[in-house]
């Protein structure tokens, strides 16, 4: 375990999960405020890193300033972000997407130049990319439309796998999980996963800063996405019982689900 001392002298980075961490829906979290702004005054860098696509990063900024969290777009990594990121690094500008998910998704794609197919547009064959998210408008047609496209040779993208959503009161509903195991059981493909426990979204927040894993701690209240990334990534690891965790599967936790730290509340890290 790491002592607060310790760890606050040697993170300069800070990356905090959303969902469960510093707020559950519209429900800020406890501490989750006073711990940022106190690391922003002495002088740390904090970004916000969240496997959910459905909005872009400028509605996540404005939803984290409304809180009380001054916050700027660039201040926030996404899947989405992260999806459209690994896109352009794969060539993908001026190719044809055709995504399940949500307006916040199709601006991070359409910001690096592809074009998105959306579900209003006529079907088309000539699809490039599949991309899957949490979308609440879910059906069949959608995929239909998906499982036509990859089996006709489109590569298949989910910006993440969480199967459940924390809300408010301690509930969740389903995640972006839920819809990439549907298009994966309709067409026996493996999907290429870019939000966590996969590490390329934490990696770009790394290099956005300037700063190595070895000086930044990973704040996340999920084992199999936030714990697993971070160490898998080499950063200091911190698991919060804010979210879907308790404290007994946190503490069973072995090998890169195991964090560095258990709090109750992100005020044990002041």
């Amino acid at each position: 375990m790491i002592r607060n001392g310790a760890l606050f002298d040697s993170a300069h980075l800070w990356i905090l999960d959303l969902d469960g961490v510093v707020y559950r829906g519209k429900e800020r979290q406890p501490y989750a405020r006073e711990l940022i702004l106190h690391l922003r005054s002495l002088g740390r860098a904090v970004r916000f890193l969240t496997n959910k696509a459905a909005h872009s990063r400028d509605e996540y900024s404005r939803l984290l300033t409304s809180m009380g969290i001054p916050t700027t777009p660039e201040d926030v990594m996404t899947s989405g972000y992260a999806t459209a990121l690994y896109l352009a690094s794969e060539g993908a500008t001026g190719k044809t997407v055709y995504r399940i998910g949500e307006s916040g998704l199709d601006r991070e794609l359409e910001s690096i130049g592809v074009r998105v197919l959306k579900d209003e547009d006529s079907p088309e064959d000539n699809i490039d990319y599949v991309v899957v998210g949490m979308d609440r408008q879910f059906n069949y047609e959608k995929l239909a439309r998906a499982q036509k496209a990859i089996l006709n040779g489109a590569q298949f993208i989910a910006t993440n796998e969480d199967p459940t959503l924390p809300i408010e009161n301690g509930a969740v509903l389903p995640g972006a999980g839920c819809m990439v195991a549907a298009v994966r059981t309709a067409t026996s493909a493996e999907p290429k996963v870019i939000g966590k426990p996969e590490t390329y979204s934490i990696e770009k927040v790394f290099e956005s800063v300037g700063a190595s894993p070895e000086e930044s701690v990973i704040i996340g209240d999920r084992l199999d996405t936030d714990i697993l990334a971070g160490n898998r990534a080499g950063a200091h690891t911190v698991l919060v019982l804010t979210g879907v965790t308790t404290r007994e599967q946190a503490e069973s936790a072995v090998g890169d689900m195991k964090p560095d730290r258990i709090v109750e509340t992100l005020g044990e890290l002041m």
